[in-house]
């Protein structure tokens, strides 16, 4: 009996250790949020008494001047005290470190209390691409408040592949390789995602030690802190992907080369070794050993075998034998392993005819894979693959490509899918996710898909209504402004290249490049009431007050700049040169004008993104390095076909780059009218390529950081500058 009593007393006290954890790492991420506010925030665990599994859920109440959040983990926790931030103190949390939190001066009571429970039980967050897009330059600082800001938005499940190349390094080694074979087998860090899912290798490389190594230090405090806030860190393993080199110590492997991906040429081209090569069971082994060695493990493997590459065999039945024998490299290696599969190939691809993904999918038992519904707002695949064949799948928005600088999504369409799913998805669907390629000008679409995963007992309007209160204060002209952009402004679904004219590369008729859309669903004159809007809703103090200001405004007058290029080339089509010079006068002054409103707020600067990259090293060399790489990703990027793909809205990318080109383009087009030529757009392009890559080069072009603007004053400017004329332009076109 008095034994019982013991291990009664042992349990109770480990129950009560595991609560005291929940509750301190929630306690210490309110303090980074919130500062000496968070001593308004109690937290309390709500676990069940005895451990039982039960869905994640919280609670809040007050107690006197307290606000009490309830848990049954660091993440509800976390999650419980974003809705309470949001619902009832009227303030939001950006995923950047350096944007401000507004406070309010008074936390209000909660006058009934709420209980809201997981509607499922993962919340996955990130893409591949991101690592690139986005993050490559980022420190812990970064890291740490996004973090904090996937656990606030209830995200349960990150991708978390930073610091491989540490663990492949050793792999390699292993396996006879040169450090030298090894490093020029690597990327250069921002392409880096690139060649991790099997697409180029090599590409301004070699990758420096000084990287790998920085990386995996990083990456211990990336999980570390991921796992305290009740998070499952999803990590690599091995597809296929191997050196070339790899047949100078190993000539009997079976591979083959994945050919051209996006006409990189053969120098940068992938090697892929079959799953059924005794050589990839071994190879699966040691990563998993050396990656569990150094950054733990929570059994939950990405694995993307053939991402925008095919694969060796089209047959059926060689897609099913390396479904199955990928799945037994990673049970044999971990027998708790489970597979993460991004279902992108199979939208991508029409290859992936519904005959080969059951196949493929049918080499892995249920219960082991669980797959990415990667682009759920266009086009979701569970509706067209009979549920998955009844593998485990999350529900994903994607939203982004290449980090888009348009307004864009339709958050009524996607509540009308997510509604679906909920209700029609089948037993297997277990989670939502957001899959963006970069961070975006649209976070709070995101952040809505993470609120649907909460069985929250507020809708949509009310939704959207808390939204224009958290950015931009509690009045009618923000609530209005918040109202027409949801319901006029972003009705519209995300695809590839959207961004504004100015962005792309000059012609005459429509865009200059494959990633430049800048059709939009709306007329500007409604977007010009948004601005009106928000600048009547008056400055409060808060960040995303003046970014938003900025965001809109930046928007509107790159709607316009399309219809004076429209209007530059009639006025070029009728010969009529005082028009052509008029209108090109316009279109150089409003580029200067969105190049002042973009220097606003830092996230329309290059300057962030540029000195991130060179602060990664001490080496003046090394800074040079990743400032190119940081660059070309942006411009280039590299291969003939991805010019201009991850086009930014950043000021001194608008005034330096984009509108250097326009600037050209202008006067090209003048010179030839005037002596009676037609436009040769082919010369124009060859004339400016030279620019384009030179650019990239620091020792080059050396780039003019802009001092910061004031967001508010420089949009009331603007807006009596131009919404006239916007107005009227929009009538017109």
């Amino acid at each position: 009996m008095k034994q019982l009593i013991s291990l009664g007393a042992c349990l109770l006290a480990w129950i009560s250790g595991f609560a005291s954890v929940n509750t301190d790492n929630a306690s210490a991420l309110a303090r980074r949020v919130l500062g000496t506010a968070s001593d308004k925030i109690v937290f309390t665990d709500i676990s069940p008494a005895k451990g039982a599994p039960s869905p994640d859920r919280f609670t809040i109440s007050s107690d006197g001047e307290k606000i009490v959040i309830g848990g049954n983990s660091a993440n509800s926790m976390a999650a419980g005290l974003n809705y309470y931030l949001k619902n009832y103190a009227g303030t939001t949390v950006s995923w950047y470190k350096d944007d401000r939190v507004f406070i309010p001066e008074t936390f209000p009571a909660v006058e009934t209390p709420v209980e809201v429970q997981a509607n499922v039980p993962e919340r996955f967050f990130l893409n591949y691409c991101t690592f690139g897009y986005t993050m490559p330059w980022w420190k812990w600082a970064d890291w740490e408040r996004f973090i904090d800001w996937m656990a606030l938005n209830g995200i349960n499940m990150p991708l978390a592949i930073t610091g491989q190349e540490a663990v492949w390094q050793k792999v390699w080694r292993e396996m006879g390789m040169t450090d030298e074979e090894i490093r020029s087998y690597f990327t250069g860090p921002a392409h880096l995602p690139w060649h991790r899912m099997c697409n180029i290798d090599g590409w301004q490389g070699p990758l420096p030690q000084e990287w790998i190594d920085k990386q995996a230090e990083l990456q211990k405090r990336i999980v570390d802190r991921e796992r305290q806030l009740g998070m499952k860190p999803v990590l690599p393993a091995f597809s296929g992907h191997v050196p070339s080199a790899i047949k100078k110590y190993h000539p009997a492997a079976a591979t083959h080369d994945v050919g051209d991906w996006n006409k990189f040429d053969s120098t940068y081209h992938c090697t892929f070794l079959y799953s059924n090569d005794p050589l990839f069971q071994t190879i699966q082994k040691r990563f998993l050993e050396e990656q569990t060695r150094l950054y733990g493990t929570d059994h939950i493997y990405g694995v993307d075998c053939f991402n925008e590459v095919a694969p060796p065999s089209w047959e059926p039945s060689e897609l099913r034998k390396t479904g199955r024998t990928v799945m037994k490299s990673l049970t044999d290696a971990d027998p708790k392993a489970k597979w993460l599969q991004m279902t992108w190939l199979f939208y991508y691809d029409k290859n992936w005819t519904p005959e080969r993904v059951k196949a493929y999918l049918s080499g892995i038992p249920k219960g082991r894979l669980i797959l990415l519904d990667y682009f759920c707002d266009n086009t979701p695949l569970w509706k067209k693959t009979d549920g998955f064949h009844g593998h485990d799948y999350v529900w994903c928005f994607l939203g982004n490509f290449g980090g888009t600088t348009f307004l864009i999504g339709n958050p009524r369409e996607t509540s009308r899918r997510i509604d679906e799913v909920l209700t029609g998805g089948g037993k297997n669907h277990v989670g939502f996710g957001s899959t963006l390629e970069g961070f975006d000008v649209n976070p709070y679409l995101h952040e809505y898909v993470f609120d649907r995963a909460w069985n929250r007992p507020i809708s949509d309007d009310e939704t959207f209504r808390v939204l224009a209160t958290a950015r931009t204060g509690k009045n009618e002209a923000a609530a209005e402004a918040w109202r027409l952009l949801i319901d006029s402004i972003y009705t519209q679904r995300t695809g590839v290249g959207h961004a504004t004219l100015n962005n792309s590369r000059p012609c005459l008729t429509g865009t200059g490049c494959n990633y430049v859309k800048n059709k939009t669903s709306y007329s500007n004159a409604k977007l010009v009431k948004v601005w009106q809007l928000l600048l009547e809703a008056g400055d409060e103090g808060r960040d995303t007050y003046e970014f938003d200001l900025v965001n809109v405004g930046r928007q509107a007058l790159g709607n316009y700049f399309r219809d004076l290029r429209d209007d530059f080339n009639q006025a070029y089509l009728s010969a009529n040169i005082d028009s052509m010079a008029k209108r090109g006068a316009e279109m150089r002054e409003l580029l200067d004008d969105i190049t002042e409103l973009l220097a606003c707020h830092p996230t329309f600067s290059l300057r962030r993104w540029l000195e991130d990259a060179r602060s990664m090293t001490d080496d003046p060399a090394q800074k040079d390095y990743y400032e190119r790489n940081a660059r070309t990703l942006i411009t280039y990027w590299g291969g003939d076909r991805l010019f201009d793909y991850a086009n930014r809205a950043y000021a001194e990318l608008n005034d330096q780059f984009y509108a250097e080109r326009w600037r050209r383009f202008i006067d090209m087009v003048m010179a030839d009218a005037k002596a009676g030529r037609q436009f040769g757009q082919k010369a124009f392009n060859e004339s400016i390529s030279e620019f384009e890559h030179n650019w990239t080069e620091p020792s080059q072009y050396k780039v003019r950081y802009l001092p910061d603007g004031d967001g508010v004053a420089t949009s009331r400017m603007l807006y009596a500058k131009y919404a006239d004329r916007m107005r009227k332009s929009s009538a017109m076109h």
